[in-house]
């Protein structure tokens, strides 16, 4: 059973991985910061202790890319922080030629931080909500995208930033979530196994994480005892070993915050589905493609989307007990 861990304060994913950054920075000279967002004290403190290696370029995230492809062609290992959707959607055409295209040819080290991953921004409606990022960073070659579930996944990030000299995007929520009361015994495989099952797998990313083990105890106290993987990596996790994993499974279930069927995770596992061979179904639960202003707490939207804790588990109730004859979900 997983339950929030009692001996680990949570944090803000953000601010648990800026004081990594800000800890790097004191060690290495080369780590460079570049910004279109304030507010947070920690990164007024790394603006604060490392003014020679920090920039603000204000609300202009085209500009953000471009200053940072150019440090890191100058060698600077490059984190580039600002609001997630407008650290994907506004400068699109940058991330695709400055870093994904021009990557091919000249390695780089930039870590895109996105912080406000799907409804993390619940008060502040669709335009800083998030719920296309995936599919847009997915298309991209010479990406690296990391979705982590809680802040001890999002500072572990850290090293592995410093290591790759490649493009990264990294979707960080924005509220203070649950520490999952279990590490990952190999993070470098890409998922984590959060809860050991049969028949059932639920596969999620991010905040979902959280529901799908929710939905998941529930499920329990029906006698169904569901796997749930925390996919953290959706670009370069281990698919020999994650394909090993959900063909121990009759149903999969595939539990993301973006939107259902437009080039998400779901999609991915889809074509993992087809290309090995899986005849195990799969629902896709995620957020109906439509734009809402409803306001609400984070529970209640997605409720409304089709994702919530309650009616998340109606709909795996339905395709579990259909059996697996039933066609795939689209």
């Amino acid at each position: 059973m997983n339950a929030p861990s009692p001996t680990i304060r949570p944090l803000a994913m953000r601010d648990a991985f800026l004081a990594k950054v800000w800890e790097g920075m004191g060690r290495d000279e080369t780590i460079y910061f570049v910004t279109a967002d304030f507010g947070s004290p920690v990164l007024d403190k790394i603006r604060r202790d490392f003014p020679s290696r920090f920039i603000n370029v204000g609300i202009a995230e085209q500009n953000l890319i471009n200053v940072t492809c150019g440090l890191a062609l100058e060698g600077f290992c490059v984190f580039a922080y600002a609001i997630a959707p407008f650290i994907t959607m506004r400068c699109f055409e940058q991330i695709r030629v400055n870093l994904a295209l021009l990557s091919t040819v000249r390695p780089m080290n930039v870590n895109l931080v996105g912080v406000g991953a799907g409804y993390s921004y619940v008060m502040s409606g669709p335009t800083h909500q998030c719920y296309e990022d995936v599919t847009l960073m997915r298309c991209l070659p010479n990406l690296h995208i990391f979705s982590p579930s809680d802040h001890v996944g999002a500072e572990g990030l850290f090293v592995r930033c410093l290591a790759e000299k490649r493009p990264k995007y990294l979707r960080f929520d924005a509220q203070v979530l649950p520490v999952i009361d279990q590490s990952c015994d190999d993070p470098t495989l890409g998922y984590c196994i959060r809860r050991d099952g049969q028949g059932l797998c639920l596969i999620a990313t991010g905040y979902m994480v959280h529901t799908a083990l929710t939905i998941a105890e529930r499920l329990a106290q029906q006698t169904i005892q569901a796997t749930v993987i925390d996919l953290f990596d959706l670009s370069d996790f281990n698919l020999d070993g994650l394909v090993s994993v959900i063909r121990r499974h009759s149903h999969l279930v595939s539990l993301e915050e973006g939107f259902r069927g437009r080039g998400g995770m779901d999609s991915m596992l889809f074509e993992i589905k087809a290309r090995n061979a899986i005849a195990a179904p799969l629902l896709n639960l995620g957020v109906e493609p439509a734009y809402s202003f409803e306001l609400g707490t984070r529970q209640q939207l997605h409720e409304c989307v089709g994702i919530g804790e309650h009616s998340g588990l109606a709909a795996i109730q339905n395709f579990y007990k259909a059996g697996s004859s039933k066609s795939d979900s689209v």
